[in-house]
């Protein structure tokens, strides 16, 4: 489980930790052996220590967040133009990369951000709520993650899709003429259509995870490999990525249609689709959307796991208390 309730005790059954000195049998007997019986208390065992969480969040996002944007950057690029493309547009298969590098030095920041608000908030959260309420708390984590890291997030994402489909031929030019043009408001174009398709996103798509992980460890009896932490992920970002595909269509719309402003808002925007082109328009790119976000799931979900385990596997101080 995430958590564990602070007044539970969790007893380590009849293990013996040998030559841990100091630490002295639970049925309070001396015993002539170096073996000795250990009890850990919940609050003693994970304590809620903000900034260890916070540090740890930055670093396994960051790192989960950079890996998944590289390997996974050219499905993204074919996603944006087959949703920029209007009507019987033609789509282009050159320049897959275009604006990598300058979107990996957003993706950095932003997913170190998210992560480093999801995490803290999420421990807190299950600390104070009860544990068959676990999934509010990480929806709501998942959901004040995204709109932190959305500071960030939506002008990486202005500039990123607009140099996919050709507008622009490097970030820092980019930048420059979509201020020069439109001002600083331009680089957070289609904002609130973001917020309107990426915090359901986070917070679908981390409850997900974080359920199936807690159903998945109390039938194991175990913790998660590595592969399993994938599989869970790519499900969860798979299911997720359909059902957010038309908010995602919509906010690629509003945030490429720069200064000559054809759609007025979300809402004109959903009206005007549905005229010109149809509802299934509201579905275009679902399939590259779906393997994208899937495969990314799968990657970011492990990696995610296996950076956390190796950030607390450094750390130098005990688990255990002295009893």
């Amino acid at each position: 489980m995430d958590s564990l309730n602070a007044e539970s005790s969790v007893k380590i059954s009849d293990f013996d930790c040998k030559c841990l000195t100091g630490l002295k049998p639970i049925d309070g007997s001396d015993h002539s052996s170096s073996s000795c019986r250990v009890k850990i208390t919940a609050s003693e065992h994970r304590p809620f220590d903000f900034w260890r969480i916070l540090f740890e969040g930055f670093v396994a996002g960051g790192a989960a967040g950079v890996v998944v944007e590289a390997a996974l950057y050219p499905i993204d690029t074919i996603k944006t133009r087959l949703q920029a493309a209007r009507g019987g547009g033609r789509i282009v298969l050159k320049g897959l990369y275009t604006g990598l590098g300058g979107n990996l030095a957003g993706v950095l920041p932003a997913s170190a951000l998210f992560l480093g608000v999801y995490e803290p908030t999420k421990q807190k959260l299950l600390d104070i709520l009860p544990e068959n309420l676990s999934a509010i708390a990480h929806l709501t984590a998942g959901a004040l993650g995204g709109a932190a890291s959305s500071l960030v997030r939506v002008p990486t994402e202005v500039v990123k899709q607009r140099m996919q489909i050709g507008h622009f031929n490097s970030a820092p030019n980019a930048v420059r003429l979509i201020i020069a043009n439109e001002g600083f408001r331009g680089l957070y174009a289609g904002y609130g259509s973001f917020l309107l398709r990426d915090l359901p996103f986070d917070a679908i798509q981390f409850c997900i995870y974080e359920q199936l992980r807690i159903g998945y460890k109390l039938a194991a009896q175990r913790d998660l490999k590595d592969a399993e932490n994938a599989i869970i992920g790519a499900f969860a970002g798979a299911i997720t990525g359909a059902i957010t595909t038309p908010l995602d269509v919509i906010k690629t719309r509003l945030m490429i249609q720069g200064p000559k402003n054809q759609y007025r808002g979300i809402f004109n925007c959903v009206r005007t689709i549905m005229r010109e082109e149809g509802s299934s328009a509201l579905m275009k790119g679902v399939g590259p959307r779906v393997l994208w976000i899937g495969i990314g799931g799968s990657i970011f979900f492990s990696v995610l796991e296996r950076t956390k385990q190796i950030v607390a596997e450094r750390r130098t101080e005990s688990p255990f208390k002295r009893v």
